[in-house]
């Protein structure tokens, strides 16, 4: 059983209220979901495949990330759930935040120094990795088989053209 702390939509811990993966987050409660996006230090941006069998089963998404666990922080999430989904660490900073119904989304840009090719795939979530130039990313289709399924990472990316 997963439990998550209950936030309000102004990103403020709610003291006594613990959430449960899998069931309805009552209205008006969130829960912190960590989005973080990978570049290394040539400048080039990673992006994992998505396995067939989860929604959106086949494309390509720009970021790694999960939800938070009961008493984790934001930046602790980030770190772990990037950490199980590719094997990468680096130095995380945060760059926005989004919200949608149930959920208060924190999106990290993380940079890292790693070996291109000592990416690890995690078993159910992803089945193949790229890493592309920002030119290549800022191009890919959003729908279609090749398609980037990460609609919420277009929202922070033109602040990433930028650097």
């Amino acid at each position: 059983m997963e439990l998550w702390d209950a936030y309000d939509e102004n990103f403020n811990l709610i003291e006594g209220i613990v959430l449960e993966r899998g069931k309805p987050v009552p209205e008006g409660l969130y829960h912190i979901v960590a989005d973080i996006l990978v570049q290394h230090t040539d400048g080039s941006y990673l992006i994992m495949k998505r396995d067939p069998r989860k929604l959106f089963g086949g494309t390509w998404q720009a970021s790694a990330g999960g939800s938070a666990l009961r008493g984790e922080t934001p930046l602790a999430c980030a770190e772990r759930e990037l950490l199980e989904e590719t094997g990468i660490r680096g130095t995380m900073s945060e760059v926005g935040r989004d919200r949608v119904p149930g959920k208060l989304y924190v999106e990290f840009l993380c940079i890292t120094d790693q070996d291109k090719q000592s990416v690890t795939l995690q078993e159910g979530e992803t089945v193949d990795f790229r890493w592309l130039s920002k030119d290549e990313l800022f191009s890919m289709p959003t729908h279609g088989p090749n398609s980037l399924s990460t609609e919420r990472i277009f929202r922070f990316l033109p602040a990433l053209q930028r650097r």
